[in-house]
């Protein structure tokens, strides 16, 4: 059960340091990301975000 905790902990703490996706910090850093490192959903949200700039 403390590993457990443990783990979520390091989780929630990894996750919280993480710039928001669509942020001006998030697509910075994505252009610095190499494109073969990409996920579908961020290259989705790239473009969403910083190339067409759409807002929900």
């Amino acid at each position: 059960m403390k590993k457990l905790g443990l783990l979520l902990a390091c989780c929630a703490f990894l996750t919280a340091c993480a710039p928001e996706v669509g942020s001006k910090k998030w697509c910075d850093s994505m252009k610095d990301k190499p494109k073969g490192d990409w996920t579908a959903n961020e290259a989705k949200d790239f473009a969403k975000h910083c190339v067409f700039k759409t807002e929900e």
